[in-house]
């Protein structure tokens, strides 16, 4: 049973804790929980600076998520590269791009 506390985490995040052939996820629900209210948080933040540099530099859509997946990954947050992935996804999602061959390139090069 679900704890009142309980936050719904969309399948496309517990999809990233799921090894494959398994339907148990490979971490507790509380750190899955943690871990998404950070992705889902950095999406959220990230949302302004994505579209202002998109619009500020003149660059495309898909050049912004580029640059902001390679900061992702190199950056201090320790995040996973599926997480770094599920982020930049998100983002795309928020703002409402269509640029689903970046996407489907960077999850290619992950």
């Amino acid at each position: 049973m679900f704890d009142d506390n309980d936050i719904l985490i969309p399948d496309s995040f517990m999809q990233l804790y799921l090894l494959p052939g398994r339907h148990k996820p490979s971490a507790l629900r509380e750190v899955i929980e943690q871990r998404y209210e950070l992705c889902e948080d950095l999406a959220q933040m990230l949302s302004e600076t994505a579209r202002t540099t998109a619009s500020l530099l003149g660059i495309t859509e898909a050049d912004v998520l580029e640059r902001i997946h390679k900061g992702l990954l190199s950056g201090d947050l320790e995040l996973s590269a599926a997480e770094c992935m599920w982020v930049v996804r998100r983002l795309a999602e928020l703002l409402d791009w269509d640029v689903a061959a970046v996407l489907d390139r960077l999850a290619e090069g992950a």
